[in-house]
């Protein structure tokens, strides 16, 4: 939070947070109101025999999105025609194969032995076609139609975070998740992704992008629901991703190995060679700004993080991330493309200097009877206090000083058995 105050309950080691209250706001709608989302659709249909020379595959007469799964080591590639007839390039069907719950996660299990391949955003389109590069069998491609979501857009919001479409919003289907959200000890790092399919859908399509990525990872991958947590579009709307709690560690399904203490946040859209626009980019420094904040995480720190077991890293091994790091960092993927892999230091440094100060890993460390020693970092010099106060609010130690490093220590040895409250506070209110 922007260095003003953190409070716990000194029942240590452990520190309890308190978060502010979510409300709903409304903000400008970006396109007329219409009838109810519920329309998405999808099903799941054998490839056949495939081969190095394109192969039909009987698709719905309409579908919007597209992916495939298949046995073996090799590649398939697709293409899709859409509703005006014309053929869209060949396109690796499976670009980003670590976009998966962690090894043990309980998500997905029943395509353990497939390589699953990423949903398509293709538009209205009629037909696909696929043919395959190596070893492949048993393949199965699952089309979704998701009609456009004409809607007024209506914003969770907090303090100083930024607009975020809730799920009611872009009407998520809470009818199909699969289970109950699982949320980590706490948050550590930022994970950014693009998607994948096209760059130029509208502003209405947007909503239905993410309903229809949400029915595919639930539907064809078997994920308890959608596998980010906020998604963004190419206009700097910020979707609410997967259910949980926007301001809590949930845990999501984007990052093999590395779901656990991250949050993934994911660009619509394809990023091999196109920059991101202004307003996408102003959107996930800010999404980044106030969620890593919320978190006390500084944008422009490195961490060692251990892997849970990914195709790049064995579980155990310890990697160092940077706190806003891209999802080839930690696997053998191209996302999130070279043009938005290359931004992701200016986004970072957008977002640590957006607001104003900050208050980094606070932290108390000690047992009561002893030395309790209190700790965490400033953006920059500022007076800050720390106070300790008894169950019946009652000061009963304070610290102050003035720097970027808080470092004081409570000798606890007088206070007599139970629970003390402490806050850390630095800022303007704090200034002499």
């Amino acid at each position: 939070m922007s260095a003003n105050a953190e409070k716990g309950t000194l029942v240590l080691p452990v520190m309890t947070r308190t978060f502010l209250a979510l409300t709903v706001l409304a903000v400008a709608a970006a396109v007329p109101p219409a009838a109810s989302a519920g329309l998405v659709t999808s099903s799941t249909r054998p490839v056949g025999e495939i081969t190095l020379q394109a192969t039909e595959v009987p698709a719905p007469p309409r579908f919007d999105l597209v992916g495939l799964r298949w046995r073996g080591s090799g590649r398939v590639e697709l293409r899709t025609r859409s509703a005006d007839g014309a053929w869209t390039p060949w396109r690796d069907a499976a670009p980003e194969r670590t976009d998966r719950p962690d090894v043990g996660a309980g998500e997905g299990r029943r395509l353990e032995g497939w390589t699953v391949g990423n949903p398509w955003w293709v538009g209205p389109s009629d037909r696909l076609q696929v043919r395959a590069r190596g070893a492949v069998r048993s393949a199965r491609a699952t089309f979704v139609r998701s009609p456009e979501v004409r809607i007024p857009l209506r914003a969770l919001a907090e303090t100083g975070a930024p607009a975020i479409v809730s799920r009611s919003t872009w009407s998520a289907d809470e009818s199909i998740r699969r289970g109950e959200p699982t949320y980590a000890p706490d948050l550590r790092y930022a994970i950014v992704h693009h998607t994948a399919g096209s760059n130029d859908y509208s502003r209405s399509e947007a909503a239905a992008i993410v309903r229809g990525i949400q029915t595919y990872h639930v539907r064809s991958n078997g994920w308890n629901d959608i596998g980010y947590n906020f998604l963004v579009d190419r206009f700097g709307t910020i979707y609410e991703g997967r259910y949980g709690g926007i301001d809590r560690n949930v845990v999501g399904a984007h990052a093999l190995g590395f779901n656990t203490g991250s949050v993934g946040v994911a660009l619509l859209g394809t990023y091999t060679s196109p920059r991101p626009s202004a307003a996408a980019e102003k959107a996930i420094a800010t999404l980044l700004s106030w969620r890593l904040d919320l978190a006390y995480i500084d944008p422009l720190a490195t961490i060692t993080v251990p892997s849970g077991g990914s195709d790049r890293y064995p579980a155990g091994v310890a990697v160092q991330l940077r706190t806003v790091s891209g999802h080839r960092d930690t696997g053998f993927t191209a996302c999130p493309g070279d043009a938005l892999y290359a931004r992701l230091g200016a986004l970072a440094a957008q977002a640590a200097a957006a607001g104003g100060p900050k208050l980094y890993y606070p932290f108390a460390d000690g047992v009561l009877g002893g030395p309790i020693r209190f700790t965490a970092r400033l953006s920059q010099p500022l007076r800050w206090q720390v106070v300790v106060a008894g169950a019946d609010g009652a000061e009963v130690a304070r610290g102050t000083g003035s720097s970027t490093a808080i470092d004081w220590t409570w000798d606890s040895s007088a206070a007599a058995p139970g629970e003390f409250r402490w806050t850390i506070g630095a800022g303007s209110g704090d200034r002499s």
